[in-house]
């Protein structure tokens, strides 16, 4: 399938929310096709380059799906616009338009059904709870109780200050137990960190 893709310097997670201000007319006209179209574009987390300008970005090869949920003028006169993360994909090619947007062919990851959480995630459950009470979080509507493993592992993924690479290795773990696994011991990484 083909989707536009927004290179941004940030890695979005199914479920999760992101607001952006918009102003380049690559990406209006982007999100003008896709708002007819009923469809989403990729997120995918930049690894060379900038946000805005007329160079295209290097980017990664695993993205999320974005999908639009509101929009408003925002008072400064750019485009807001708040998305939620879909489905995750891998760029198996892209081009660069005139326009120097990126369209990319992708390839949709499988996903695993949403499996119960239990008692061994009592702690990273405590964390997302605690993230949840911080204004910019509850701003975005997250940090509440977790549909379930997925879910947990996403929010936590995206909300924790993980270095990117870290982020994209969690986002490209198909088993959310795996995914909990890596962020415990990402948590035990930073605690040693501070403490020493």
């Amino acid at each position: 399938m083909k989707l536009p893709l927004f290179p941004l310097d940030t890695v979005l997670f199914s479920g999760c929310t992101l607001d952006l201000q918009v102003f380049e007319p690559r990406y209006l006209d982007m999100l003008s096709g896709c708002l007819k179209a009923g469809h989403g574009f990729g997120v995918v987390h930049i690894l060379e380059g900038s946000e805005v300008g007329p160079a295209p970005a290097a980017f990664a090869r695993i993205g999320c799906e974005a999908l639009i949920r509101d929009w408003q003028q925002q008072p400064n006169g750019l485009l807001g616009i708040r998305v939620e993360g879909g489905r995750r994909f891998c760029v198996e090619s892209s081009e660069v338009q005139r326009d120097q947007l990126s369209i990319a062919d992708v390839r949709w990851l499988d996903e695993l059904a949403e499996r119960p959480l239990d008692d061994s995630h009592a702690d990273l459950l405590v964390l997302l709870q605690a993230l949840g009470r911080h204004p910019m979080v509850e701003n975005l509507g997250m940090g509440g109780t977790p549909a379930g493993q997925r879910d947990l592992a996403a929010q936590l993924a995206y909300l924790l200050p993980f270095q990117p690479q870290q982020k994209l290795d969690l986002l490209a773990l198909d088993a959310p137990q795996a995914q909990l696994e890596l962020i415990q011991s990402l948590l035990e990484a930073l605690q040693g960190e501070l403490v020493g």
